[in-house]
């Protein structure tokens, strides 16, 4: 696994240059834990009965980009002062976290058996007292992007250079208190600070626009005086450049990355259906499904779905 502690960013990039064999192999890793997330993500569900699927098949390329390519951390020491932090706003995809911090090495896969279940530590939102490399109890949306203003903050005061990665989902911008943290981390400086916005476009109640227009969202960011990158969140290499381009750590401007995702992506029958929010697979239904995820990403049809 590559860790960003561990790359040397000589030149500038972390990654290797695109059309390079070593950028072809890493995406090919990438592509293939994303495909993991989703798989295991329906698999879990299967045990309460329902799940967030499509949320969550939005930001599996965040997911895999980060875990495996981006983010610095020690699996064997959880509370490693240094390491990078993470914070899930959108806290109801954490059943496609789970797998993630289990396969890097941060628990046992064999825990995730009992999801949901009586005395599990993995409920439908992470639990930091309880899981290790959780390093927020997520869950109430709108609050993600001021715990991480806290952390970055935190950063500066102790001396350290790690950043702090804060996944939102684009329907919890509609949070006041969204915009007050964006504000502070403008004014402070927080250049260690990084947003992720999955733009899926769709809530539990609608489209976003529908329901609490967000757009233009570049500028809003911008005038907080955020740096502002704009992506397809699907595309491995894209994401991969946007990292590469953050500025390092330190006093600067705070950074977002909005991410344009499809919610559902990689299962047909999810993809732009509000319906699918929180939902049930059963019989030939989920077998199905896993065989559409085993196939690979197929091009999206984005005529509703805001990709």
């Amino acid at each position: 696994m590559v860790r960003r502690e561990q790359r040397v960013r000589g030149d500038g990039r972390a990654y290797p240059g695109r059309g390079t064999a070593e950028r072809a192999r890493l995406v090919e890793r990438l592509a293939d834990r994303a495909k993991f997330i989703r798989l295991e993500t329906v698999r879990l569900a299967e045990i309460p009965g329902a799940g967030h699927y499509t949320g969550t098949f939005s930001a599996a390329e965040l997911f895999a980009s980060l875990y495996y390519a981006e983010l610095s951390y020690r699996p064997d020491q959880p509370g490693w002062p240094d390491r990078d932090r993470l914070v899930l706003s959108k806290g109801h995809a954490a059943i496609g976290l789970y797998p993630v911090l289990a396969d890097v090495g941060f628990f046992d896969p064999a825990l995730l058996d009992d999801y949901t279940r009586l005395g599990s530590a993995f409920g439908d939102h992470p639990d930091m007292r309880k899981i290790s490399g959780i390093d927020f109890s997520s869950g109430s949306l709108g609050h993600g992007l001021s715990v991480s203003v806290g952390m970055a903050l935190a950063s500066r005061v102790q001396g350290r250079d790690y950043r702090t990665f804060c996944i939102a989902g684009d329907g919890e911008l509609a949070e006041g208190q969204v915009w007050e943290a964006a504000m502070a981390a403008g004014h402070y400086r927080l250049g260690s600070l990084v947003c992720i916005v999955d733009r899926n476009r769709l809530s539990i109640d609608g489209p976003t626009e529908d329901l609490m227009g967000i757009e233009p969202l570049a500028d809003k960011f911008r005038s907080f005086r955020w740096s502002v990158r704009r992506i397809d969140g699907h595309d491995l290499d894209a994401i991969l450049d946007a990292y590469d381009r953050l500025e390092p750590p330190g006093r600067g401007r705070p950074q977002v990355i909005i991410a344009d995702t499809v919610k559902g992506r990689g299962v047909r029958r999810m993809e732009g259906d509000v319906g699918w929010h929180v939902g049930r697979l059963a019989g030939a239904d989920y077998q199905e499904v896993i065989a559409e995820i085993e196939a690979g990403l197929q091009p999206a049809d984005t005529g509703g779905s805001g990709a």
